[in-house]
């Protein structure tokens, strides 16, 4: 059966895209702990991220590198903080989270509620913004 994640890739359910190549996704969480919280997976369907092969583990943190650096040009704060969880959905992926301080990666806080329209305009801020 088909995980959330890959019905998003295959674009059967909306989401808000950050970034993508033949390999990855990143789009916005839709119950983010923070404005601009992101998440990247890659479009193979592997459960455990680190049951992801070499090349392509090494190759979704370079990915992911290149969507913190927009992300915290579009975003306002200190760095990027990066969590790997993956006991929600059964899909390899990565959080890329704002952050102001520790709290703010807390995944046991109560996640924030925005609606379609302000997904929108923070990944219109990060996909606009030009990196090297």
């Amino acid at each position: 059966m088909a995980s959330i994640f890959s019905k998003i890739i295959a674009g059967d359910i909306p989401c808000h895209r950050i970034a993508e190549n033949d390999e990855f996704l990143a789009f916005l969480d839709i119950n983010p702990l923070v404005e601009g919280h992101t998440l990247v997976i890659p479009k193979t369907e592997v459960d455990c991220f680190f049951d992801l092969d070499d090349g392509l583990l090494a190759r979704i943190n370079l990915f992911a590198r290149d969507v913190s650096h927009k992300i915290e040009a579009a975003i306002p704060c200190k760095r990027i903080g990066v969590a790997v969880i993956g006991l929600e959905v059964p899909h390899a992926h990565m959080h890329l989270i704002p952050l102001q301080n520790v709290a703010d990666i807390n995944f046991e806080r109560p996640k924030l509620n925005f609606s379609a329209q302000e997904l929108a305009a923070t990944a219109e801020r990060i996909t606009g913004v030009k990196t090297p």
